[in-house]
């Protein structure tokens, strides 16, 4: 028989449907359960809530998996909730026709508050952002590989997350890099030496949107990171591409990726502050530009110093695109809204003097979904604009 789960109790009445719960309105366990420890969750009138991870040391006590009571959290509900977001994206997305890099898990747009799979081929880049999910991992594992026979494991937990959530992980170390393809175009997916997932599959509609409207222009591709839409628009037949990183690690995963899809586009080392100063002096003009830079902030006492920073690079980026010309701006700071980032492209195209057309405006692809009660999941801002003059 099957103990009994800790019963966590609330202060005060729950009137709503979001899957986080916080510190303030939970009554500390006695004793208390270790972080990441599934729970029952009880209303302070003794009603049923649900059924999820307690965390006494996170500002998100409680995080809620399971709402139907006479359902278990276990390996096998585990197994379950991943192979829906599977079948998510496989039968109704068919994104196995496209590409073999997708997003298998994303938090709780699919019900799994805290865990993020990306897959890139044979490999899958399992990241943890919540004690509960770390605790759990072997049932993970084991889930994942029901779903993906033969699969390679890449597991990492940013350190600040692992501070908050009080558990303690280092990234997998050595895992080797996969070779992955989207709409015909190929690129090496890294984890262990670029980004965290080892590449950006959230911009794999963008890039095809964008370099369709690339061919015989030449392109600029700032924060170009691993050289995504650089490559993208050189294949698609740009007369010049040029990226700008300030990582010199990542150019050299881009110019592999160049030479993977038989292209050369010129990478350079540079922060794009001075590098944008410069070319704009120099006359310097671009038919398309791209900026595409790194979360700016977690925290959100930094919001209004992260849109000014927005500002500042979006008015240089908008002072090198030729009149007529295209200009993709993104964000990928999820505190920012879009609202915000629209507002902060409108201050830009009036600092710069230049008339800004909105043409599109996107996020992430639909293998990153987002419960419309649980907005937290959403996070990328892709703006397409014309500057008319």
């Amino acid at each position: 028989m099957t103990e009994p789960l800790p019963i966590v109790r609330l202060k005060n009445a729950w009137r709503s449907n979001h899957p986080w719960i916080f510190q303030k309105l939970v009554e500390k366990p006695t004793p208390r359960p270790k972080p990441g420890t599934i729970v029952d969750i009880v209303g302070v009138d003794g009603v049923w809530i649900g059924r999820g991870f307690y965390n006494g040391h996170s500002r998100i006590a409680v995080r809620i998996l399971e709402t139907d009571p006479d359902v278990a959290v276990d390996a096998a509900w585990f197994a379950r909730r991943i192979a829906e977001a599977v079948r998510l994206r496989r039968e109704v997305l068919d994104l196995d026709a496209t590409t073999n890099a997708w997003r298998v898990v994303h938090s709780e747009g699919d019900g799994l508050s805290g865990l993020v799979v990306d897959r890139y081929d044979d490999l899958l880049v399992v990241g943890f952002f919540s004690a509960g999910m770390f605790r759990h991992r072997e049932w993970i594992y084991g889930a994942l590989r029901e779903q993906f026979p033969g699969c390679r494991f890449h597991a990492s937990a940013d350190e600040h997350v692992q501070k908050q959530e009080s558990f303690d992980f280092h990234d997998t170390r050595g895992t080797e890099p996969a070779e992955i393809v989207e709409h015909g175009i190929r690129f090496r997916a890294d984890p262990a030496d670029a980004h965290k997932t080892g590449f950006f599959a959230d911009q794999r509609d963008n890039r095809e949107w964008l370099s369709h409207r690339c061919t015989g222009k030449r392109v600029l591709d700032l924060c170009c990171n691993t050289g995504g839409f650089g490559v993208y628009a050189a294949v698609r037949g740009a007369s010049e591409v040029v990226g700008i990183d300030i990582d010199d690690a990542v150019l050299e995963i881009a110019r592999g990726n160049a030479k993977l899809n038989h292209v050369r586009p010129r990478f350079v080392q540079a922060d794009i502050f001075p590098w944008l100063r410069d070319a704009a002096n120099n006359g310097e003009r671009f038919d398309v530009v791209i900026l595409d830079p790194a979360k700016m902030t977690r925290d959100r006492d930094q919001v209004i110093p992260a849109l000014k920073k927005y500002l500042d690079m979006n008015k240089l980026a908008l002072g090198v695109v030729k009149p007529g010309g295209l200009f993709a701006t993104f964000s990928c700071t999820g505190l920012v809204s879009e609202e915000q980032f629209l507002d902060m492209l409108r201050r830009a195209a009036f600092y710069s003097n230049r008339t800004v057309q909105i043409l599109k405006v996107s996020g992430a692809g639909a293998d990153h979904p987002f419960l419309a009660h649980v907005q937290e999941s959403r996070y990328l801002k892709a703006v397409f604009c014309r500057v008319l003059d």
